[in-house]
């Protein structure tokens, strides 16, 4: 179909508001969103860096009343939803605050839901399951990968089965995120280049797969374009402010692009991967990316060449093929020059699993919409090819 006969949509539930020390809103707009036991939800490492309590004493200094819940780990469990929901209903909370990377932030946008909704989480998997609207949200994010504060997704992990899955809807979409660069200044090289990498998938997959559309595809080239200036100096100096605000930005304005698009095949790979291997969501995004674009050159030439030069890459004179190519060479030097592993061998991947990682990714939604169609044998050689 011409682009220009095909009906696209774009809505953003999210109110944003970006920039150096906006966390100092914080109070305001609690106030205004009429919270007044407010429940906040976070992880160990957040509260160790200090900038849990940064957070908290705005609400002590502003006589907010707060009840708190930091035992969010690495892949939020459903047990974990139920404690702090729990908790919430206990404290008779009227809005959540979450502060800390995308597992703190889904763990927040689970528990509002939940608050207002009977059951467990699991029955509300999938896409516009959840019956009632949440509790009000205001998140903080402290890395710049996931987006979690503008998605309409949470990822929650059943970890009695190694399994992910994903509950989507705008009833997951937080009310408000106050995203500060100063606030990730704190996290670690590697990190930063996992979380980094996160964001860099969500806009390239956006951009190449079948659902794109006008404005998502100009927020990913201007995230895919801050990346690049920006990534390799946020791992080499993370006190490096500027670099931590183009990083930020770049991991919103992604997250901004595939909320209606979706993604693509690495994303897919990367559920059963974390869900069975513990592979951390970034890490995992990082070392599949360069293996599924090159499946996915034959569906997007055209897009992969741009890429190639939004990375830098000279393609004047080149073939399209060969100017496409350049995308995974530029991405492989990218991956190389933050420090992201060689493979999946030493999160204990082998070639025995590639039966049951195809088969759990080949049933992703993601799969839908990725540009070219891949088979089980092709999803088993992308991950062959990556470990």
């Amino acid at each position: 179909m011409n682009l220009q006969h095909r009906v696209f949509s774009y809505e953003l539930p999210t109110k944003i508001v970006f920039g150096i020390d906006s966390v100092q809103e914080l109070p305001q707009w609690i106030g205004k969103l009429r919270g007044s036991k407010v429940f906040v939800v976070s992880d160990p490492g957040v509260v160790q860096a200090g900038i849990f309590e940064k957070v908290t004493s705005l609400l002590s200094g502003a006589d907010i009343d707060f009840d708190t819940y930091t035992e969010v780990d690495r892949e939020p469990d459903v047990g974990t939803i139920d404690a702090a929901t729990a908790k919430a209903k206990a404290y008779g909370a009227d809005l959540v605050v979450g502060v800390g990377g995308g597992s703190a932030q889904d763990a927040a946008k689970a528990v509002a839901i939940m608050v207002n909704n009977e059951g467990r989480i699991t029955q509300y998997a999938g896409l516009n399951n959840i019956p009632n609207p949440g509790l009000p949200v205001i998140c903080i994010p402290t890395t710049a990968g996931t987006g979690s504060e503008v998605t309409l997704w949470t990822v929650i992990s059943e970890k009695m089965n190694n399994l992910k899955f994903g509950i989507g809807g705008t009833y997951l979409a937080p009310t408000v995120a106050l995203c500060d660069p100063r606030l990730t200044v704190t996290l670690p090289g590697p990190m930063t280049a996992a979380t980094g990498l996160d964001a860099l998938t969500h806009a390239l997959e956006s951009f190449v797969n079948k659902a794109t559309q006008p404005i998502s595809e100009a927020l990913s080239r201007e995230s895919m374009r801050l990346i690049s200036k920006s990534l390799r100096k946020a791992v080499a100096q993370g006190e490096n402010l500027e670099a931590r605000y183009d990083m930020l930005l770049a991991s919103t304005i992604a997250a901004m692009a595939f909320n209606p698009t979706r993604l693509g095949l690495a994303h897919a790979l990367c559920m059963p991967l974390g869900g069975k291997f513990k592979v951390p969501h970034g890490l995992a995004n990082a070392i599949l990316l360069p293996a599924v674009m090159q499946f996915n050159l034959p569906g997007n030439l055209e897009r992969f060449k741009e890429i190639a030069e939004i990375f830098g890459e000279n393609t004047s004179g080149l073939p399209l093929r060969e100017a496409a190519e350049l995308s995974v060479k530029a991405i492989r030097q990218l991956n190389r020059d933050v420090g992201i592993p060689a493979g999946l061998r030493e999160f204990g991947v082998t070639e025995a699993d590639l039966d049951y990682i195809a088969q759990e990714g080949i049933s992703s939604a993601n799969v839908l919409v990725n540009p070219r169609k891949p088979t089980l044998e092709d999803l088993k050689e992308i991950v062959r090819n990556s470990i």
